[in-house]
């Protein structure tokens, strides 16, 4: 471990779009890479029932619409869990469209020369 955290392998290792698994001491992390460069670690539990929320699909969602209107937005960029369809903004990790969301518990990250670090 360095002062950035945990090395979980080189940008490349992870590709756009999609969630890879890493461990990090006991803990089973998402490693998400957006199409704008971020890169975003998870830990791999819907706070909802314990799902593998990283086992999921990285896609967009459908908002609340007006009658007759139907537009599906921020793909990429939502992480839906596999168990029950709840879906996560991968960014900040809120629950979308609750009253009362939950929250995916997240990991800061950093890129150094090429190396994604993890602080737990």
């Amino acid at each position: 471990m360095s002062k950035n955290g945990v090395n979980v392998g080189q940008v490349a290792d992870f590709p756009v779009g999609k969630c890879r698994l890493v461990k990090v001491g006991d803990v089973e992390i998402g490693i998400v890479r957006l199409a704008n460069g971020e890169v975003h670690a998870i830990r791999n539990r819907c706070p909802h029932k314990g799902a593998p929320v990283c086992k999921g699909i990285v896609g967009g969602t459908w908002p609340p619409s007006q009658v007759g209107s139907l537009d599906f937005v921020r793909d990429g960029e939502v992480l839906i869990c596999p168990w029950h369809g709840y879906e996560y903004d991968i960014k900040t990790g809120v629950e979308l469209y609750q009253d009362s969301p939950t929250r995916l518990r997240k990991y800061q990250t950093t890129i150094e020369s090429g190396s994604v670090f993890v602080t737990i």
